[in-house]
């Protein structure tokens, strides 16, 4: 079953809140989607069937880790990760990442590359076709 989402208002306000947010100059936030089009057709253009729902499970222990690697690169200064998790619906979150750094051209880099990993290396999706 799907996770009750998080508020990025909420979010955003306790960072904006926390002891490192005087050093950023910039917040981000990545808001993963289930879409109806395939993977391997958007990114193959290979025909493929519409995408009902996505099966969806991730490393919980490998994001934490993630996270906390991601506070090591330069100029960053805040992260926070969501997942959910279970059968998800065509139009459910799949995750929220938000990343605050100091210099827009850091916290786009640090976005990129930590929801890269997370996506790459982390999460197991399923795709069930309508």
């Amino acid at each position: 079953m799907a996770k009750t989402e998080p508020s990025m208002d909420a979010w955003l306000a306790e960072a904006r809140a926390s002891e490192q947010a005087s050093k950023c100059g910039m917040f981000l936030i990545h808001n993963g989607v289930v879409r109806e089009t395939a993977k391997a057709q958007v990114r193959e253009g290979q025909d493929m069937p519409e995408v009902a729902q996505v099966e969806f499970s991730y490393d919980a222990e490998g994001l934490e880790a993630a996270v906390a690697e991601a506070l090591t690169w330069e100029g960053v200064y805040y992260v926070r990760a969501w997942l959910n998790e279970g059968v998800l619906d065509v139009g459910d979150t799949i995750m929220y990442v938000l990343i605050g750094a100091d210099i827009r051209p850091r916290c786009i880099d640090a976005l990129q590359r930590l929801v890269g990993h997370i996506k790459n290396d982390l999460v197991v999706e399923k795709e069930i076709y309508a």
